[in-house]
């Protein structure tokens, strides 16, 4: 099963950690947050990527064409032709990597059906390419195939950013500071979908794929929703940026699985 990440927005909410870099190569340690979501679909055995490129679409595609040197300790010695050794404690698992261009401005419905090409079987993987999670993805493909509908999502409790406050008759009873979840549920990304899901898309650029398209699939009750209780985190904004740092840094990022 292939694994669809979009990877070509602005990202303006966070050009003030780096107007340099496409917002899926903001680094979380040493590495782009795209290479953690990669890594953490290629725990569970999806190796097969296709990743919707548009802004700033060159530096994903030379982090690729050099993925050696970008991702490892290598001894060259100048003057001799090839000679380079990269040091690498294990090998990396063999993922396959297409790197498409879906337009500079075309919106998350546009660039997924321009990669309809890439899709030859009856189901993929799709996620965003800012996202940070724990989700069991055996068993979001498991759920998805029981329901047996278009588009499976994974519902997330988002992560609270304000104080909470419990009372009781004007009494503050309980107070957390910064709540990890809020009661209720988003959308987390982590799909899977039926490529019947493109039948809900066009070419237009202006499409919006979390709109139109997904009101369409709740109208035709072919829309389910994985729950996850779990860890989940986007990274749209500075403080976000440092706190997936922060717990990476420490060795307590629940996404790492390797």
């Amino acid at each position: 099963m292939k694994t669809v990440i979009l990877c070509g927005g602005y990202g303006t909410r966070i050009r003030d950690v780096s107007d340099k870099l496409p917002k899926p190569m903001i680094p979380v340690g040493r590495f782009p947050i795209l290479w953690h979501i990669m890594k953490y679909y290629a725990s569970f055995g999806h190796t097969d990527f296709v990743l919707c490129l548009g802004y700033k679409s060159h530096v994903i595609k030379d982090f690729f064409l050099n993925y050696d040197a970008h991702t490892k300790d290598f001894t060259i010695e100048l003057g001799r032709k090839g000679s380079i050794h990269f040091h690498a404690e294990q090998e990396d698992s063999p993922w396959r990597v297409t790197l498409a261009e879906t337009g500079l401005d075309a919106m998350t419905g546009a660039r997924i059906k321009a990669i309809e090409k890439y899709i030859d079987g009856d189901e993929f993987m799709l996620t965003y390419g800012d996202g940070l999670g724990d989700i069991d993805l055996d068993r979001l493909v498991s759920f998805h195939r029981q329901q047996d509908r278009v588009l499976t999502l994974t519902g997330v409790r988002p992560p609270g950013r304000f104080g909470e406050l419990v009372h009781a008759n004007g009494v503050i009873t309980e107070f957390n500071e910064k709540p990890q979840a809020t009661a209720g549920r988003i959308s987390g990304g982590f799909f899977v979908a039926n490529r019947k899901i493109f039948d809900y898309l066009d070419g237009d650029d202006s499409l919006v794929f979390e709109q139109q398209p997904m009101r369409q699939l709740v109208s035709d009750r072919q829309l389910m929703v994985y729950e996850h209780d779990g860890f989940w985190q986007p990274m749209d904004t500075h403080r976000e940026y440092q706190l997936l740092n922060s717990l990476y840094e420490k060795g307590k990022a629940p996404w790492v699985r390797w």
